[in-house]
């Protein structure tokens, strides 16, 4: 029997209507629109398309957009400047700085910078401390989007194995974290991990995010298990692009309980955790 999918297109959109609907009552009883600021700097074509459709989205919820587009000749302190300016602003909630940025620009000291009650990417360290030691903050998007799926197929992960292939910061590192949280016993596997198959064959929940398209095959998963595909890999089929997910979702189908499928599954999740991250903020600054 094939796996469930898990339609995160639609579950994102529930979630959209949600937050479009509470961000009114916001502006209703406090006066208080949502705002993200979105700073992009140089032309990166992936970094651009990924700037519109959060932009779009902010619309859709009902939020306010501020976008700064910058030349990739920019200095780092003009970046710097405009991110300090955007920390003063009580009109902006959330900012984000769109990955990458040019070489002359260090990533870091630029994140670093952000106020960590803006911090709606949740890339900040505090905002990983917070994480770390089960404090309010803001939750990276893709983990926290993640995170939101497995509890549609299973609420209580009490006891329950995890593994998660990744350990970035973006999401190998807070997906652990979270579904620490939520009881389950978690594991981190990696590159340098022996015999990576035998512990993903170990998971209730299996999270893959390593950016390599098609590594988890089908008899790496344990029957009836959750997969999440957080991979996004475009590659060549019959001369033509295709995007694919870590997972080999054909083979995967055929073993798992259930599956989020690339695309329409945990990409339109982030999106929507981000909107939600910046409802997040502005209650916080009512006090909320």
């Amino acid at each position: 029997m094939s796996a469930e999918i898990i339609d995160g297109f639609a579950v994102a959109a529930e979630l959209r209507e949600k937050i479009a609907a509470d961000a009114a009552a916001l502006k209703a009883s406090h006066g208080v629109v949502p705002g993200l600021a979105v700073v992009l700097v140089g032309e990166d074509p992936a970094s651009a398309v990924y700037v519109r459709n959060k932009l779009k989205a902010t619309a859709e919820c009902g939020l306010k957009s501020l976008e700064f587009k910058l030349p990739a000749s920019t200095g780092e302190e003009e970046v710097l400047a405009l991110v300090r300016r955007l920390n003063a602003d009580p009109a902006v909630h959330g900012i984000l700085v769109q990955l990458p940025l040019p070489k002359q620009i260090d990533a870091d000291k630029v994140l670093g910078l952000i106020d960590p009650d803006k911090d709606v990417d949740g890339f900040h360290p505090v905002n990983a401390g917070r994480l770390s030691v089960g404090l309010p903050g803001f939750v990276p998007c893709t983990p926290r989007g993640s995170q939101i799926l497995i509890d549609k197929i299973l609420p209580d992960l009490s006891g329950k194995t995890a593994v998660v292939i990744g350990r970035s910061n973006i999401v190998g590192k807070p997906m652990a974290q979270l579904l620490l949280s939520r009881n389950a016993t978690v594991t981190i596997a990696h590159s340098r991990t022996k015999d990576l198959p035998a512990v993903c064959r170990t998971a209730d929940v299996l999270v893959a995010a390593v950016g390599r398209p098609k590594m988890v095959k089908g008899d790496w998963i344990k029957p009836g298990a959750i997969v999440i595909d957080v991979g996004i890999n475009r590659i060549e089929v019959d001369g033509k692009g295709k995007i694919v997910g870590d997972v080999d979702f054909d083979e995967a189908v055929e073993v798992a309980g259930a599956i989020t499928p690339v695309p329409r599954g945990v990409g339109p999740m982030t999106i929507a955790c981000l909107m939600l991250n910046t409802l997040d903020s502005a209650r916080r600054s009512v006090g909320g």
